[in-house]
């Protein structure tokens, strides 16, 4: 009762519409200070702040949510972060300069941009094996799985390009040209679409899957500001098909993007370059970390309104949210 009370409260203060789950936490890596900031969802408070490796960017939760994963970028590691104790317990060979990876859903495979050697390494995180080394283009950075496991997805910054990896046979089995800088991409729930931002283009790309070819494009102009600083990167899309949230960069707001229609329904002012963002088990709350204010944005998505600022380290980078227990 208590617990329900509590949660109660808080949607009447932040004018959330539903309850967030119970136990929720997010896990934040701040690039500049070394750490790993952990919020509590239902207070949306900093709880703790732990010393990690040296830049940590990326970070992915395994599957049974046992363990963080964190590329330590100038320590040419990935850390396993252990949830229960908050402490990193090992490591794992993941190549130079590790920026962002995806998990296959075998939960074994981790696919791994090494951003200074131009490959992707994948990885065995039971054997801590390196599988494959796959040469790919200039400066690598964003990395995806299809849900189903089929496909791996890497960007090439420099080359402007999406690689796409069969997974069985770990070969390159076609590149696709899209925006200058390509920095992320997102698998639609049903692994029809992949949804690919492009930094200095501007722009959002839509790959249908079937046919690996580029349906659309979507551009975002945002009234008062210059479109030079309109730089999308991180995306976050609704299990329902409705919603895809883009972040722009140094434009310091979200896109929110009717994902059938591709029309953008709104921006949404959050901190200072905003990079990567991720949505509350039930989808009612996304996280915004926002690199230069130092802080996360915290978005009702029913009333489309930032609700919240959270201050965490210096230049938050990546975000994850576990599960928890359903309120």
């Amino acid at each position: 009762m208590k617990i329900a009370a509590r949660l109660a409260t808080l949607c009447l203060t932040f004018g959330l519409s539903t309850p967030l789950w119970a136990d929720s936490l997010a896990y934040v890596s701040n690039e500049r200070d070394n750490t790993i900031s952990v919020i509590d969802m239902a207070s949306l408070e900093v709880i703790d702040t732990i010393a990690v490796g040296q830049r940590p960017r990326g970070i992915l939760l395994s599957p049974d949510e046992d363990v963080l994963y964190i590329c330590a970028s100038d320590d040419d590691t990935v850390e396993i972060f252990d949830l229960a104790t908050r402490q990193v317990v090992d490591t794992l060979p993941s190549g130079e300069d590790p920026e962002q990876f995806a998990l296959h859903p075998n939960g074994r495979h981790l696919y791994i941009a090494n951003e200074d050697d131009a490959l992707v390494t994948v990885l065995d995180v039971e054997t801590k094996h390196v599988l494959a080394q796959i040469e790919v283009g200039v400066e690598p950075e964003g990395m995806g799985v299809s849900h189903d496991g089929r496909w791996a997805v890497n960007t090439s910054e420099t080359s402007n390009m999406l690689h796409w990896i069969n997974t069985e046979t770990f070969e390159i089995e076609k590149n696709i040209v899209i925006g200058a800088r390509p920095r992320h991409v997102e698998f639609t729930h049903d692994d029809a679409l992949l949804w690919a931002s492009a930094e200095i283009g501007g722009t959002v790309h839509i790959i249908d899957v079937e046919s690996l070819e580029e349906i659309h494009a979507i551009d975002f102009r945002i009234p008062g500001v210059n479109q030079d600083r309109v730089q999308p990167v991180g995306i976050q899309l609704t299990s329902d098909g409705r919603y895809a949230f883009v972040a722009l960069g140094p434009a310091n707001h979200i896109a929110v993007v009717d994902a059938q229609s591709y029309e953008v329904l709104d921006y949404l002012l959050v901190g200072a370059r905003v990079w990567q963002v991720a949505l509350s088990p039930d989808e009612k709350t996304l996280l915004t970390t926002n690199g230069v204010s130092g802080d996360v944005s915290v978005i009702d998505v029913d009333k489309l309104e930032v609700v919240k600022t959270i201050d965490v380290g210096r230049f938050p980078w990546g975000v994850r949210i576990t599960l928890g227990t359903e309120s």
